[in-house]
């Protein structure tokens, strides 16, 4: 059988897919690239992937797929027992399912327009007011999913892949500093998940 072959780019969210790899024992290899620079590797990334993002994910059958929270599910129900999300019947898994969503739904799509305004709108006063008001909605969002957040994982006592989420994202802009002001919930629930020695070594080769 064929190794799962993970497409990514350091610092990205593929960092969160590699994580849930290792946890599940998942036989995997990487390839990383630059996903934006024109090249070999985009070339083939946009074959896989038209949209030109990662994680992208080539299954041992050839199969693709994209989107972290799709990846996430689908390693879950290969590998129910790695506990990445809870058991259907499980109370936590609408709060799961529900913070999920929100996370890819509405958290990561403030970073395609706030990281190239102009690519969205005019250059200038226009493309500085969309930065702003994005940046204020994805501080709006994290304070809402702040109040969300157990102790000592984001399901309380359960750990889940949400715990990777939050320890990836709050690494990304408006930084740590900021998480640890405004969010000390999402700060802590980060600290715990760095402890566990799989995202350890992922956050290692990642943030270093």
């Amino acid at each position: 059988m064929n190794d799962y072959e993970l497409i990514g780019s350091p610092g990205c969210g593929s960092a969160i897919v590699e994580m849930a790899l290792r946890i599940t024992g998942t036989p995997h290899r990487l390839t990383d690239l630059p996903y934006l620079e024109p090249g070999p590797g985009r070339d083939r990334l946009l074959k896989l992937n038209p949209l030109g993002q990662v994680p992208t994910l080539v299954l041992p059958d050839g199969t693709v797929m994209t989107e972290s929270a799709a990846i996430i599910l689908h390693l879950h129900d290969a590998s129910p027992q790695s506990g990445l999300a809870p058991a259907p019947t499980a109370p936590e898994r609408v709060r799961f399912l529900n913070l999920l969503f929100r996370l890819v739904g509405a958290v990561y799509p403030t970073f395609t327009y706030a990281d190239d305004p102009p690519k969205w709108t005019l250059a200038g006063p226009a493309a500085d007011r969309l930065h702003d008001t994005v940046m204020e909605r994805r501080a709006t969002l994290w304070r809402e999913i702040e109040a969300q957040v157990g102790k000592p994982h984001v399901l309380g006592e359960r750990f889940s892949a949400l715990d990777l989420y939050v320890t990836v994202m709050t690494r990304w802009r408006p930084g740590k500093d900021w998480f640890a002001q405004h969010c000390p919930n999402l700060t802590a629930t980060a600290r715990r998940a760095e402890e566990h020695p799989h995202v350890a070594a992922v956050l290692g080769r990642h943030f270093s």
